[in-house]
């Protein structure tokens, strides 16, 4: 379990502390929907979560398997319903793998990567499109 502790401080601006090791983070509201856009959007937060937990359980599978991950990217375009109620629409992820990997530990890599926490928690409605580019 992990705590994190929010403050509004007004102007549509939060700001969030890790519990376990006191980071901070600022969120803005969109300009788009009367914010600034200084900084992450909670929705913002949303799809950086989505990203960076696919790199983070890759790497953790890439681990007791051998196999090094050192330069994956992960790319996220989040896009916005148009209507009511506003929520994320669609999250499309295009990841970068490194070179090296081959036909099995790229399925297996993918495989994982569908199937982060992340990943497993949103939405069924949203809907996430995962398209995977190999160097080699």
């Amino acid at each position: 379990m992990v705590d994190i502790h929010s403050i509004y401080h007004g102007d549509l601006r939060t700001e969030a502390r890790h519990g376990p090791s006191g980071t901070t983070l600022i969120t803005d509201a969109p300009v788009d929907n009367c914010g600034k856009g200084e900084s992450f959007s909670p929705t913002d937060l949303v799809a950086t979560a989505l990203g960076t937990c696919m790199l983070t359980t890759m790497g953790i599978v890439a681990q007791r398997h051998n196999l090094t991950l050192d330069g994956a990217r992960a790319h996220v375009v989040k896009e916005m319903s148009q209507g009511a109620p506003r929520r994320i629409r669609r999250l499309k992820v295009r990841i970068e793998m490194p070179s090296g990997l081959s036909p099995g530990d790229r399925q297996l890599m993918e495989n994982t990567a569908n199937a982060c926490p992340v990943h497993k928690s949103l939405h069924p409605e949203v809907e996430i499109p995962v398209e995977f580019v190999y160097p080699d």
